[in-house]
């Protein structure tokens, strides 16, 4: 195909960018707000990109904590980065790389090292125009193509870590065009708690403070429990200098995925359109997202999973786990009622019995063990795998947890005493999971990581056969079809590995290895195929399910459970 330069300007010449900030607090929807955008512009068809800017020094989110920023997302090209990637994902039902999240460390070096290769010969490498000529290449690249690119700046105005892109995007707002960049800012109307008196001093500061580097804010997102009066809204487009029509209400909804619906009725996304394309004709098609939406808000049956964590202190630690369960129970036409199960309330000596009660107490009527990292805990781990085998309680077990579920099996249906991790310990005579034999010697931890978009080859008839096959799991980019074996893609972020010297072992003692590398040499997934539902993945499933299309190995655990 032959490209003329003529297009090449069209394109970039035609770039348009939403900007999305926000101010004071970081629980201000402003994530829910560019998604919400996004799902607009693509359910009236046309295409859409997006770019994170993060002002944190990290290469990406591995080392980061889950009690500040949630769990880490794993994108298809394995790059890790935090949840802000994954909402875009399960909101517009489009998979996101590596371009889409950049931090300033990433510019830095990309700067630095062209400082050092001559790039800049004789010239004085400073923030001005260098840092923020390097901003805007990455967002100039990831646009070609694309009708609208959102961008998403983290932290707050005026935090001293980002003042670089929003000085780059204040260029960017003359090298394209003022009419060609819409800046969206996201404030909250505060209130008053004893007289529910509603206070805007808030939103006219943050405003003042982005005037001050040259920003004007084209439509506020007033994040508010309830609709202001006619009068707040009319203060606040006086005191910043805005039509009141460009002023939008994100009101409490009984669920995030209404928020688009909730914009689009206050003419949101015609806006923008009116501002960056100068016309407001395109027609949204939001009727089967709602009809998805309707089944999650008034389901016909109820179904309570108990989720096994960690991290216990905040519950975005598990968040892409919780909302997977919840696109299960949409599809399946359920309520799933979440219990939270603290495992360190389980580190005594009667854990069997304290699981017990526990369960029959909270009417738990299955149970998933999402991922978690070290060795904390390690024998609950493994009472809890043995509880849910013998009960016959469905179970899903989640990337260590198939390590578990291992260690549980060699020792008690393979009678090797003790079968082990050699992550927990070295002097185990059966490390039934190790490390890698190619990866022994490697010093550094993430060297020895497996990251990526994993091909898999699964056995026939198994359960996780069964489950992949139904037809609502349609992405194409997820399976494929070879002869008679189905080939799954599934994103992987662990280190340790099921040791192959073992397979026949576990097999001969009745557990089924249900999905292996294409090599053979690595257990993906594990099932009892005289289990209700047991089954364990060394993948993180959660990260690809999405409201319209449900992964199949929560749709199973809900149904399973729901039989129950």
């Amino acid at each position: 195909m032959t490209i003329h330069l003529g297009q090449i300007l069209y394109f970039f010449e035609s770039m348009k960018i939403i900007c999305v900030t926000w101010w004071v607090m970081s629980w201000l929807w402003k994530w829910i707000t560019a998604a919400s955008i996004w799902r607009l512009f693509v359910s009236a068809w046309y295409t859409v990109t997006m770019m994170k800017l993060d002002p944190y020094l990290q290469i990406d989110a591995w080392t980061m904590s889950p009690y500040e920023h949630g769990e880490t997302f794993v994108t298809k090209d394995w790059f890790e980065t935090d949840l802000d990637l994954w909402h875009y994902e399960r909101f517009i039902d489009k998979d996101l790389d590596r371009q889409s999240s950049v931090t300033t460390w990433q510019i830095y070096q990309s700067v630095i090292t062209k400082e050092r290769a001559w790039d800049y010969l004789w010239q004085t490498v400073q923030v001005i125009p260098h840092v923020t000529d390097e901003i805007k290449d990455r967002i100039k690249k990831i646009s070609d193509w694309h009708d609208l690119t959102i961008v998403e700046i983290g932290w707050t105005v005026w935090d001293i870590e980002w003042p670089h892109f929003l000085e780059t995007m204040r260029q960017l707002r003359w090298d394209i065009g003022k009419q060609n960049i819409c800046f969206v800012h996201v404030v909250p109307i505060l209130q008053v708690t004893t007289s529910w008196e509603m206070k805007t001093k808030a939103i006219q500061h943050s405003v003042v403070k982005l005037r001050e580097v040259w920003v004007h804010a084209d439509i506020l997102v007033c994040r508010t429990p309830q609709k202001a009066e006619d009068s707040v809204l009319q203060k606040i487009a006086n005191f910043c200098d805005l039509p009141q029509d460009h002023i939008i209400q994100a009101c409490d909804e009984k669920s995030i995925y209404s928020v688009p619906e909730a914009f689009h009725k206050q003419w949101m996304m015609q806006l923008i359109e009116d501002q960056l394309f100068g016309w407001t004709n395109k027609v949204v098609d939001l009727d089967n997202r709602n009809k998805r939406v309707q089944s999650l808000l008034h389901p016909a049956k109820t179904t309570t999973i108990a989720i096994a964590w960690k991290y216990t202190s905040l519950d975005d630690s598990y968040i892409s786990v919780v909302e997977a369960l919840r696109h299960a129970g949409s599809y399946c036409d359920s309520k799933t009622n979440i219990v939270w199960m603290d495992t360190a309330s389980f580190e005594w000596e009667d854990q069997e019995n304290d699981i017990k009660e526990f369960l029959q107490k909270n009417n738990i009527d299955g149970i998933i063990v999402p991922w978690w990292f070290w060795t904390r805990w390690v024998e609950w781990k493994i009472n809890i795998a043995r509880y849910a085998r013998v009960h016959k309680i469905p179970y899903l077990g989640i990337c260590l947890w198939l390590q578990i579920a291992v260690i549980w099996h060699a020792r008690f249906e393979c009678w090797l005493a003790d079968a082990h991790s050699t992550e927990c310990t070295t002097k185990t005579t059966h490390p039934v999971i190790t490390i890698m034999q190619d990866q022994q010697d490697l010093q550094k931890l993430w060297w020895t990581m497996r990251l990526w978009h994993y091909p898999a080859h699964i056995l026939t008839w198994t359960k996780v056969h069964i489950l992949y096959n139904a037809p609502y799991f349609v992405h194409s980019s997820y399976k494929t079809q070879d002869d008679d074996t189905m080939i799954i893609n599934e994103r992987h972020r662990h280190r340790y590995e099921v040791n192959p010297f073992y397979h026949q072992t576990l097999q001969k003692n009745w557990l089924t290895l249900s999905w292996m590398s294409p090599d053979g040499k690595l257990v993906e997934y594990i099932e009892y195929s005289d289990h209700p539902f047991f089954v364990a993945t060394q993948a993180h499933p959660e990260l690809q399910s999405r409201l319209s299309t449900p992964h199949p190995l929560f749709v199973g655990l809900v149904q399973a459970s729901l039989e129950k």
